[in-house]
C-alpha cells in the first residue's frame, strides 16, 4: 500500500539506525539502558473490561499522575492508575451519541473521542470527532458541558462564542502558554484557537483549502493540507503534524512563521538515521516531545513510532518494523505495531497507543 523502501539496508546501516533508536529512547528514559517494550494495558483482543481496550487514541497524564486515554471504540475516556493498573471511566457511558451535558460526565454519550488536555486547573477537554464538538469535564465536579461545537458540521462563528460556532471533525488539542485551548478542526484545514477567558473563537491558521504551507509563511493566511496534531515545546514553538501533508512542521512562536521539520510531502516509509527533512512519513498522527529535544512521531500508516533529535535534525525508527502487526515484546525493533495514534512522553518513559492492536504499550 505505501512504499517502504529504506534508503540503506547494509548491516552497518541497520546496526547504526538501531544505535541511534536505543540512544534516542534511553534519551527519554533519562538513563543509558537498552530500552524494552512492554504491554501497560489491553490484550490484543478489543473489549471493554479492567483489562481490555478497543481502539486506544490519545494519552496524556493527569495532575494525579493517572494515565488518561481516548478508548475510541468504547466510546469512553479512561482513567489508568500506573501503580495499581486498575482501569475506571471518566466519561462515555458506552453509547455513541451526542447528550448529557449538564449532567455527570460518565453517564454522557460520546461520538469518537480522538484526544484529550488538562487545563492548568485541571479541567479535562475532549475533541469528539463525529460530534464536531470541545467538551469540558469540570475537575471538582465531573460534570460535562460542550465548550465549542454546535454538533453539526460546518465552519462559522469565528469572532464569536465557542459553542455558538461550527467545526468539522476536530481531533486535537494543545493549549499554548497563555492558556488559549487550540484546535486541529483538520475538516476545515485550519487551527481553530479558544479564549478559555472570554469564550472567543477564532482562526489562528490555515485558509480552508488543503494545500502546501510554503517554508518561512506567515501563521495567518497561510493553508494547511490536513493539521491532525500538536505538541508545544517548552519554549512555546508548536510542532504540527499534517495528516495528509505526510509533515511536520513548527511554528515559531516568535516570529509566527511556518518550518518544515519532517517528511517531504510524498507518502513513504525512507530515510531513517539521515536528516528528517530528507524522510517520507504516511499518515501521522501522534507527537510527543521527550527530554533532550526528541520528537516523537506516530507515523501511522507506516505502523511505527519515529524519532527526531531536534539539534541534530536526524530521524529514525525507535518503536515498530514497519509491518503491521501485534509485538512480539520486548526489542522495541521487533515489535510489530498496528496504526499507533497516540504516544506521550512522560515520567522517564514513552508510551504509545497501539490502537488496531487494542494495547497501549510503554518503553523504557
Amino acid at each position: 500500500m505505501w512504499n517502504r523502501r529504506i534508503e540503506d539496508n547494509s548491516a552497518a546501516a541497520v546496526t547504526a539506525r538501531a544505535l541511534f533508536a536505543a540512544l534516542l529512547l534511553a534519551s527519554c528514559a533519562g538513563r543509558a539502558a537498552t530500552p524494552a517494550v512492554t504491554t501497560l494495558i489491553g490484550t490484543g483482543v478489543s473489549g471493554y473490561s479492567g483489562t481490555q481496550v478497543n481502539n486506544p487514541y490519545g494519552l496524556v497524564i493527569g495532575p494525579d499522575g493517572a494515565l488518561y486515554f481516548c478508548d475510541l471504540d468504547n466510546q469512553r475516556i479512561r482513567r489508568l492508575d500506573l501503580a495499581t493498573k486498575r482501569l475506571t471511566t471518566v466519561a462515555g457511558n458506552g453509547e455513541r451519541g451526542y447528550r448529557g451535558d449538564g449532567g455527570p460526565a460518565a453517564a454522557a454519550a460520546l461520538n469518537m473521542p480522538h484526544e484529550l488536555r488538562f487545563d492548568r486547573l485541571g479541567n479535562l477537554f475532549i475533541a469528539e470527532r463525529d460530534n464536531h464538538v470541545i467538551r469540558k469535564v469540570d475537575r471538582a465536579t465531573g460534570i460535562i458541558s460542550t465548550v465549542a461545537g454546535t454538533g453539526a458540521p460546518g465552519f462559522s462563528g469565528d469572532g464569536g462564542p465557542s459553542a455558538n460556532a461550527q467545526l468539522r471533525q476536530p481531533h486535537s488539542l494543545v493549549f499554548d502558554r497563555d492558556g488559549r485551548l487550540l484546535v486541529c478542526d483538520i475538516g476545515n484545514q485550519r487551527i481553530r484557537r479558544i479564549s478559555l477567558d472570554t469564550g472567543i473563537i477564532e482562526t489562528y491558521a490555515g485558509t480552508g483549502e488543503a494545500k502546501p504551507t510554503p517554508e518561512g509563511a506567515a501563521v495567518n493566511g497561510t493553508p494547511l493540507n490536513g493539521p491532525r496534531t500538536f505538541a508545544m515545546a517548552p519554549n512555546g514553538d508548536l510542532y504540527l503534524a499534517l495528516r495528509e501533508g505526510n509533515a511536520i512542521l513548527r511554528i515559531d512562536r516568535a516570529t509566527q512563521t511556518f518550518h518544515r521539520v519532517a517528511g517531504t510531502g510524498e507518502q513513504g516509509y525512507s530515510g531513517d538515521g539521515g536528516p528528517a527533512l530528507n524522510a517520507k512519513l504516511a499518515g501521522p498522527k501522534g507527537l510527543a516531545i521527550g527530554a533532550d529535544n526528541t520528537l516523537y512521531v506516530a507515523d501511522t500508516e507506516n505502523h511505527v513510532i519515529r524519532g527526531i533529535d531536534l539539534r541534530t535534525g536526524l530521524i529514525t525508527t525507535v518503536l515498530g518494523t514497519g509491518t503491521r502487526g501485534d509485538g512480539p515484546e520486548p526489542n522495541p525493533l521487533e515489535c510489530r505495531l498496528a496504526r499507533p495514534h497516540g504516544v506521550l512522553a512522560a515520567n522517564g518513559a514513552l508510551y504509545v497507543s497501539d490502537s488496531e492492536a487494542h494495547r497501549i504499550r510503554v518503553v523504557r
